[in-house]
C-alpha cells in the first residue's frame, strides 16, 4: 500500500514541479509551498521502512521546489544508503563544481568514494575537504582513507596532528582504535586515553573506549578505575554492576559495602556483607527498610535476629519481648528451622520459659535433625532443666561437628561439666 502511495506521490510532485514556481529565498522554518508538510511526512515514512531510494527521490524533489538545503543533503545520503552510487557522486560533483564550498556534499562524496572503494580519489578528496573546513569530522574521514588503503601510521600521524588542535575526543578514540587494534601500540592507545581522561574529565566516549580495552587485556584494576569514573558521570545499573562483580572478584569487602551504601544498587548484597561483617546493627536497619520495600517475611524475620544481636544489652526485656513477638509473627507464614531454633533458645537463655524452648528446638529438628546448632540449643535445654548426662551427650555430637575451637560450644561444655561435678 505504501508503496503505491508513494508512487503516486512521487508522479504529483513531478508534476508540481513543471508548474510552481521555485522559492528559494525562503527561511528553513517556513513552507516553501503548501503541500510541503505531506511530502515530508512521505519523505520520512520511506525512510523510516528503509526505502531509501524513494525517500531520496522526495527529498530531492522538496529541494527542487523549495531551496532549502537540509532537503538536498538528505537527498543526497538516502541515495548513499540505497547504493545508488554513481548516480550520487555524479550530483555531488556538479554541486561541488559549482560551489567548491558546500562541505556537507563534499563529506557525502568522500563517504560514496570509500564505499566504492576508490580510497586514492577519497583520500585526495578529504585532504582538500579538511583543508578548507579545519572540522573534526573531516579529520576524520582523511584518516579512514588512509586506513582504507592500509596506512595506519599515516592515519595515526594526522590524527596526532588534528587532535593536538583542539583535543577532540572523537579525533582521540579514532585514534586509540587504529594504535590498539590495527598496530598493536597496545599501551600507547591506553596511555592516551588516559592522559585525555585525567586532564579533560572522563567523557562516556573516552571512558567506554578504555573499559574496552582494559577488558581485551585481562586488566581488573584498570577496568575498576574505569568503571567507577563512568559511573560518576552517569550513575546506572550497567555501570554499577559492573564494579561490584570487580569488587567481588577482587574480595575488596570494605570497598564494596562501601559503594553498595552508595549505590542502593543491590541491598540484599549489602545486607550479606553487614552480616558476614558482623555489623548487625545496620543488618537491622536494612533488613527492616527491605521487609516495609518488599514485603518479603525473610527480612523480618533477619530485622529481629539482628536486632537482638546488635542490642547493647541481651538482657533488656522490652526488647527481648519486641524480638520474639517479630519472630512469632514471621512463624505464622514461615516455619523455617531457622526461626523455630532462635527463638526456641531465647526462651532457654534467658529462662523464660526452658520447655518452650525446648519444643521449638525439637520443631526445627524435625527439618534439620543432624544440626549441630540446634542440637547446642536442646543440649542447653537440658543443662538449664539440670539434665546435664543428656546434654553433654549431645553436646559431645556438637564438638564433633563444629570442633573444639568454637568458643560458645566449649563455653556450654565447661558449664554441663561443672554441672556434672556438683552432682557428683
Amino acid at each position: 500500500m505504501i508503496k503505491g502511495l508513494l508512487a503516486s506521490l512521487m508522479l504529483l510532485l513531478f508534476v508540481g514541479c513543471s508548474t510552481h514556481q521555485v522559492e528559494h529565498n525562503k527561511a528553513p522554518h517556513e513552507k516553501a509551498f503548501f503541500e510541503e508538510d505531506e511530502y515530508i511526512l512521505y519523505a520520512l515514512h520511506a525512510e523510516e521502512t528503509k526505502e531509501y531510494a524513494a525517500a531520496s527521490k522526495l527529498f530531492g524533489v522538496l529541494y527542487d521546489r523549495s531551496g532549502k538545503k537540509e532537503y538536498l543533503y538528505r537527498s543526497l545520503s538516502n541515495q548513499l544508503k540505497a547504493g545508488e552510487l554513481d548516480a550520487m557522486l555524479i550530483r555531488t560533483a556538479s554541486i561541488i563544481e559549482a560551489d567548491p564550498k558546500e562541505f556537507e556534499v563534499r563529506r557525502l562524496e568522500v563517504l560514496g568514494l570509500l564505499k566504492k572503494t576508490l580510497y586514492e580519489e577519497a583520500k585526495t578528496d578529504a585532504l582538500v575537504l579538511v583543508g578548507m573546513s579545519h572540522a573534526p569530522e573531516d579529520y576524520l574521514l582523511v584518516s579512514e582513507a588512509y586506513s582504507k588503503q592500509g596506512h595506519h601510521d599515516q592515519a595515526v600521524r594526522y590524527l596526532e596532528s588534528a587532535y593536538m588542535i583542539n583535543y577532540d575526543e572523537r579525533i582521540l578514540n579514532k585514534m586509540a582504535i587504529i594504535l590498539y587494534v590495527d598496530l598493536g601500540r597496545k599501551k600507547d592507545a591506553i596511555s592516551y586515553l588516559e592522559t585525555h581522561s585525567r586532564l579533560n574529565g572522563c567523557s562516556k566516549i573516552i571512558c567506554t573506549r578504555l573499559a574496552g580495552f582494559y577488558s581485551e587485556s585481562n586488566s581488573v584494576d584498570g577496568m575498576l578505575s574505569t568503571y567507577l569514573r563512568l559511573y560518576e558521570l552517569e550513575p546506572g545499573e550497567e555501570y554499577a554492576e559492573a564494579i561490584v562483580k570487580i569488587y567481588n572478584y577482587q574480595k575488596k569487602y570494605p570497598k564494596l559495602m562501601i559503594f553498595l551504601q552508595k549505590s542502593e544498587i543491590d541491598d540484599p548484597m549489602l545486607l550479606q556483607l553487614y552480616i558476614n561483617n558482623k555489623s548487625y546493627a545496620k543488618a537491622a536497619t536494612l533488613a527492616k527498610r527491605l521487609y516495609d520495600d518488599r514485603g518479603d517475611i525473610v527480612y523480618l524475620g533477619q530485622y529481629a535476629i539482628f536486632s537482638y544481636e546488635s542490642a547493647p544489652d541481651k538482657h533488656d526485656e522490652k526488647m527481648l519481648e519486641e524480638v520474639m513477638e517479630t519472630i512469632e509473627t514471621v512463624l505464622q507464614q514461615s516455619d523455617d528451622a531457622l526461626y523455630l531454633n532462635y527463638i526456641g533458645y531465647l526462651l532457654i537463655d534467658h529462662d523464660l520459659d526452658v520447655a518452650r524452648g525446648m519444643e521449638y528446638v525439637q520443631e526445627a529438628l524435625k527439618t534439620e535433625p543432624d544440626s549441630p546448632f540446634y542440637l547446642d540449643s536442646l543440649a542447653w535445654g537440658y543443662y538449664k532443666l539440670g539434665q546435664c548426662p543428656k546434654a553433654l551427650s549431645l553436646m559431645r555430637k556438637v564438638e564433633k561437628e563444629l570442633g573444639a575451637k568454637d568458643e560458645e560450644v566449649m563455653g556450654h561444655i565447661n558449664a554441663i561439666k561443672k554441672c556434672l561435678e556438683r552432682k557428683e
